[in-house]
């Protein structure tokens, strides 16, 4: 499988740390507001690389921290004349309710700042202790100097950083760039105690420390939008490398396109978002996951209300050719001389298999495993109406259905709304069907295509057992 390593501006062969596991980091929220497509797509993107790498068999840790302390929490609590951890554990708790509406899986940790400052202060005081950093006025910078590899993984130059307009402007800095591990205190702010005085962490220090706690140093995805790169992440591996003494902190980083709207980036900032609960009025979830998954998760995204009818129209063509496909299970067949089913839509959904698979193992290309699968519905579709019904074209068609479901699974989509169960045990349900048309076939000595199912199954990695009572089907082991 290859990924595109933001470090080495390249797709890389993926090979975790740990042999069938891997480790995940993902910037969460800050909540001070409502979650927005623009936060919809990165966690999208995310809940889908995770589904995908267990598909494949892997043992997936996934972390996503809270950043519940910050300048836009404490000035929006005090527009609000309230607590900004109230503030924040609020927001925070809907933004969660939010992912779970749109179907993602939930993180295995969501560790917040709040809760984690011994691990905070303990990580500035070995860079004070190293010489990493320097105490200035009860606050304490990152010297960037002392790291010499400062900037590789945004790969800017000095004087560029300094032009980027995101360089944190404070007098008491020996240079720009260096940037604030700890600040002091402010009258009616949060505020912790600490070797240099009552204050509150930088917002870089916060995810260096906490994703070392849970998934320590060299752990194999740190995720986030691009708009992260430089300069939160580009902090995180200067203080974690400075700090720990043995790069890499992170194996690959992984950066989400921006979303934008007319042209300009989605921000809260700019109050031109959409809210999950706003657009969760005009689409479903599904609709969404088609809307975003139709581009490449690393290209940026500009948002419009016809796009997001495309997208509709699109997952209501998918549900309309797998819906055919179920029903056609439940005809009865016919001996009329008609054409018979010929083991090619089968052959067409093991080829959109591979071709989903290959899409996918090539850094996530949903567009190109969501194309194999439309091309799978239009072939079923023409294949459905020019065939007549048979327990032949029933197996075909289910060996259809079930090559779209799992790959859809994959994907996170709800398999054909409104009708019958969903997941795995639709997929039980088709196998049970299987089972017996292959036992209608071995009663009428079609006994070609009762060996056609039983291998078909064996390539899906399910194994029929026969006995004097009857079949029975098992997952391989």
């Amino acid at each position: 499988m290859l990924v595109y390593n933001t470090l080495h501006r390249t797709k890389e062969e993926f090979v975790p740390r740990e042999i069938g596991k891997v480790s995940m980091y993902v910037c969460g929220v800050t909540p001070y507001d409502a979650l927005h497509l623009g936060h919809v797509r990165t966690f999208l993107s995310y809940d889908m690389i995770r589904r995908y790498l267990e598909r494949l068999g892997y043992e997936v840790r996934h972390v996503q921290n809270v950043t519940d302390i910050d300048d836009k929490i404490i000035n929006r609590a005090k527009q609000l004349g309230v607590d900004p951890l109230d503030l924040a554990r609020k927001y925070s708790d809907e933004a969660l309710q939010d992912c779970d509406a749109l179907g993602m899986r939930r993180a295995h940790e969501y560790p917040r700042v709040s809760v984690h400052m011994p691990e905070i202060l303990e990580m500035i005081q070995s860079l004070v202790q190293k010489r990493a950093a320097y105490v200035r006025d009860g606050s304490v910078y990152f010297d960037v100097s002392r790291f010499p590899d400062y900037g590789q993984l945004s790969h800017q130059n000095t004087a560029e950083m300094q032009s980027s307009g995101r360089i944190e402007v404070d007098g008491s800095k020996d240079d720009p760039l260096d940037f604030a591990l700890w600040k002091s205190s402010k009258p009616d702010e949060p505020r912790w105690d600490s070797p240099w005085g009552p204050g509150r962490p930088g917002w870089h220090v916060e995810c260096s420390a906490m994703s070392l706690k849970y998934l320590q140093n060299g752990f194999d995805i740190h995720g986030g939008a691009v708009e992260l790169q430089f300069p939160h992440h580009e902090n995180e591996v200067a203080q974690s490398e400075a700090y720990t003494g043995s790069p890499p902190f992170v194996r690959y980083w992984l950066h989400g396109g921006v979303v934008f709207v007319d042209g300009k980036k989605m921000a809260k900032s700019l109050g031109n978002f959409i809210t999950v609960q706003e657009i969760l009025k005009q689409a479903t979830p599904d609709a969404l996951r088609m809307m975003f998954y139709s581009t490449h998760y690393r290209s940026p995204f500009d948002y419009s209300a016809s796009r997001l009818e495309e997208a509709k129209a699109a997952w209501e063509r998918m549900q309309l050719g797998m819906l055919n496909l179920r029903r056609d299970l439940g005809r009865e067949t016919r001996s009329d001389g008609s054409p018979a089913a010929s083991g090619y839509l089968a052959d067409r959904a093991e080829d959109a298999e591979r071709k989903f698979g290959r899409a996918m193992g090539d850094d996530f290309n949903t567009p190109i495993a969501l194309a194999a699968l439309f091309d799978l519905v239009s072939e079923a579709n023409k294949y459905l109406a020019e065939t007549a019904p048979s327990p032949s074209r029933s197996a075909e068609a289910a060996a259809a259905f079930i090559a779209l479901e799992r790959s859809l699974l994959v994907l996170g989509f709800a398999v054909v709304e409104g009708e019958g169960k969903h997941g795995e045990d639709q997929t039980a349900l088709l196998l049970d069907l299987l089972v017996e048309i292959r036992e209608k076939a071995r009663e009428d000595k079609q006994f070609q295509l009762a060996d056609a199912i039983r291998a078909r199954l064996h390539e899906m990695e399910i194994v029929l057992e026969d006995h004097p009572d009857g079949t029975t089907w098992r997952r391989k082991n």
